[in-house]
């Protein structure tokens, strides 16, 4: 696969940042340590240039009609900057990605939200309802998925001659996240509204100027920790970057600090290929509106009306020295396979080996003793329901 850079590349490369390949995208892996940055992270504040993630754009008049039938929440309860996660399910209800969906001020035409944000001026920090017209979405796939969710939103919208505009436009924003303890500090030293951007709720949207930048605020992030990720032209991207004086992080405290909060990785803790997994399985049935049509609803309601999933994602503990990690085998401490790992990590914060993996339900209570098989050893470890951490 082709390597991309983000507009950062070359500001990353100037302050020491290693790099790695992850969805196509070279990607800075640490600028610092990984503990440095996640320590960062859970107890003051640190900035994630998260612009591999995909940026897709869907507009017209059957927009949210085209929305609710490939993702599996109910876009139509979503007023002008809400947002909500979901999945993107096959017709057997597997999951093809996970998701984050936003509505958009109406009347924005897909393939140009991004530079509409540069006609904006301050005037219009905190107000999504700018313009009227059509409904207009911002959905964002993992990082190299933005391809083939283009082409799964275009191929639908044709076969059911629904009216709607789809634009793949993840070349034209960039994307950063401040996340922590302090971000509201932080947003508040970079906005030029603070008010309208720190007084979001949970998973709201806005727009706002940082860094001198007109750009899309939501109070979202995968970290377990409060925080903001600023999505702006990908042009001025360096502006909103330079805007925050806190630690910078790469990928690998992003991948820690989720792993502690028990948060999906696409690709990793499900795939349609190497481990199809449904909504349920994977713990995020709550983002799962049966009472929409979308692709795959009908598979899923089997599941739920047979009893739900057989095996069920959750979290183990090791207790004996080791690291768990993806694909190692988890038994009953007596050599029987009772379900395998996903991911695996040493905790940063809690100085513990952790992991995610999905077993068979009858083991899945927190508390129940299990093994690790680690370099053919079993190791003793718990059942723990994530998150890890009390957050």
């Amino acid at each position: 696969m082709s390597e991309l850079t983000p507009p950062l590349h070359g500001v990353h490369e100037a302050r020491g940042a290693t790099f790695t390949d992850f969805g196509g995208w070279q990607m800075p892996v640490e600028f610092d340590s990984i503990r440095e940055e996640h320590t960062a992270v859970r107890e003051a504040v640190g900035a994630f240039d998260v612009s591999h993630m995909g940026e897709i754009e869907v507009s017209g008049p059957d927009a949210t009609t085209l929305m609710n039938r490939l993702t599996t929440n109910d876009v139509a309860a979503l007023d002008p900057g809400d947002s909500q996660y979901a999945a993107i399910t096959d017709e057997e209800g597997v999951m093809l990605d996970d998701t984050v969906v936003y509505r958009l001020p109406d009347g924005v035409e897909a393939g140009s939200a991004a530079a509409s944000l540069s006609d904006l001026d301050g005037e219009t920090d905190g107000d999504l309802d700018a313009t009227s017209g059509d409904p207009a979405y911002l959905f964002v796939p993992n990082a190299g998925h933005d391809g083939d969710a283009t082409e799964r939103w275009v191929d639908y919208r044709d076969e059911h001659d629904l009216d709607a505009v789809v634009a793949n436009a993840t070349a034209d924003w960039a994307m950063v996240a401040v996340q922590g303890p302090e971000a509201v500090d932080a947003m508040d030293e970079a906005s030029a509204s603070p008010g309208a951007v720190t007084g979001l709720s949970k998973f709201q949207a806005t727009l706002a100027t940082v860094g001198g930048v007109a750009s899309l605020v939501a109070r979202t992030g995968y970290t377990g920790e409060d925080g903001f990720e600023v999505m702006c032209p990908a042009v001025d991207a360096e502006a909103v970057w330079s805007a925050f004086d806190v630690q910078p992080c790469g990928l690998g405290a992003r991948d820690t600090l989720r792993t502690e909060m028990g948060y999906l990785l696409s690709g990793q803790d499900f795939d349609p290929e190497g481990e199809p997994r449904t909504p349920y399985e994977a713990g995020i049935g709550f983002v799962v509106d049966l009472d929409t049509e979308f692709v795959g609803r009908d598979a899923l309601a089997v599941q739920r009306d047979d009893g739900g999933p057989t095996e069920e994602f959750t979290g183990v503990k090791l207790l004996d020295r080791g690291v768990p990690r993806g694909g190692y085998a988890v038994t009953d401490g007596d050599l029987a396979r009772i379900g395998h790992l996903t991911s695996g990590t040493m905790s940063p914060t809690l100085d513990e080996p952790i992991g995610l993996g999905y077993l068979h339900g009858e083991y899945t209570a927190p508390g129940t003793e299990v093994s690790v098989v680690v370099r053919g050893d079993e190791k003793r470890a718990e059942v723990v329901t994530p998150p890890f951490l009390d957050r």
